[in-house]
């Protein structure tokens, strides 16, 4: 793509130059879509060994003050206080009227006043301004999205890359550890977007560029690559992740996402509370489903489905090519009167093809190994 000055950059975005990166605009930011590698080789080196992601993109948003954590809990879905200080958690901002997903985000407890929200690039101005509106007096949301960097190693060899730069490794999924780079708190969590073991790392933009070089190098024996956008894209849909623009949005709910294990519905509010429950009593009309090729064609978003040549059903959301796999595979937002098992047809460029609905994750890896 050509130089888009009103676009965001990434505190490494020299380095990826350096390394010859391709880039796309995502969420407002120019970031690596791949590097001369290509999407397939750096996709099969987090399945097979480790890669290394620049999402300094995604947002980050300090909520800090007494009653913080009652007042995430009071508006997000997930329920808090099933964890506590040093855990990280899946949740969703909804919409109190509609219930459509405003953006899905993880949220790290610090402390019962302090909790860093990292929600998706171009959700992020959003989300802040609902919390801001809704914060009681004492609690402030600061927009952190431009001054931290966010980094993903991921793959069986994430944590011996860590381990020699001396970061903290071998904490539980969805836990995170304190650490210091050039001064700098870092923040290491089990976590990740690919379905490998690995680990996200956050921390003040001063400290990227040290981090980022320490990392390459370590990584350097166990041939981890650089990694894009494209990579992360392909290996996010093997296993079933959604991307909010894409398979969810403010007209999707989590019941049509199936994203109803990421809400406490016994806690005493959360934002849409009562309409997601009047809709999970009655059944969503539509539902987010996998599906996979039974021949050699490839999905792509707004391909319609049909149960019969005469009867459609909605339309992809999510297709690519698995790299894993070697078919096409998707996800698609669909009546709810399909079976679950059932075969369907996409159309691709104007031919119907057969796929097979299944249930994600669409390849087994070892994401929550060792937790």
């Amino acid at each position: 793509m050509g130089e888009e000055t009103d676009l965001l950059r990434s505190p490494l975005h020299d380095r990826h130059v350096a390394l010859g990166a391709k880039f796309a605009e995502f969420g407002g930011w120019t970031m690596p879509l791949e590097y001369p590698s290509g999407v397939v080789k750096e996709h099969t080196a987090v399945r097979e060994g480790v890669g290394i992601f620049d999402v300094s993109h995604l947002g980050k948003a300090a909520v800090t003050g007494p009653g913080t954590t009652a007042f995430l809990n009071a508006t997000l879905t997930n329920d808090l206080g099933r964890i506590g200080p040093g855990r990280a958690q899946y949740t969703l901002c909804c919409d109190d009227e509609t219930g459509g997903i405003v953006d899905d985000l993880i949220a790290y407890v610090h402390d019962d006043e302090r909790v860093l929200l990292v929600p998706n690039a171009a959700n992020t101005a959003e989300v802040v301004r609902r919390l801001r509106a809704a914060a009681p007096d004492g609690v402030t949301v600061t927009d952190r999205h431009r001054d931290e960097f966010v980094l993903a190693v991921q793959g069986r060899h994430a944590d011996a890359v860590l381990t020699k730069v001396g970061l903290p490794v071998g904490h539980d999924y969805m836990s995170f550890a304190q650490a210091e780079v050039d001064g700098a708190e870092v923040f290491v969590c089990r976590s990740g977007y690919t379905g490998e073991r690995g680990y996200e790392l956050i921390g003040d933009n001063a400290a990227a560029g040290h981090l980022w070089d320490a990392l390459m190098e370590a990584g350097e024996e166990f041939g981890m690559l650089p990694c894009g956008l494209g990579a992360r894209d392909t290996l996010r849909t093997e296993m079933g992740y959604p991307l909010h623009g894409q398979d969810i949005s403010p007209e999707v709910t989590p019941n049509e996402a199936r994203l109803g294990w990421a809400v406490g519905w016994s806690k005493e509010s959360f934002w849409g509370k009562d309409v997601l429950l009047a809709e999970k009593e009655a059944g969503p009309r539509r539902r987010l489903v996998a599906l996979k090729s039974t021949g050699r064609a490839i999905p792509r978003p707004h391909m319609s489905v049909s149960l019969t040549p005469d009867v459609l059903l909605g339309e992809v959301t999510s297709g690519t090519f698995s790299p894993t796999l070697r078919t096409g595979i998707g996800l698609a937002l669909v009546a709810s009167v399909v079976a679950p098992d059932a075969q369907v047809g996409v159309d691709v460029r104007g031919r119907r093809e057969i796929f097979q609905l299944t249930s994600p994750p669409f390849v087994d890896t070892s994401v929550r190994e060792g937790a």
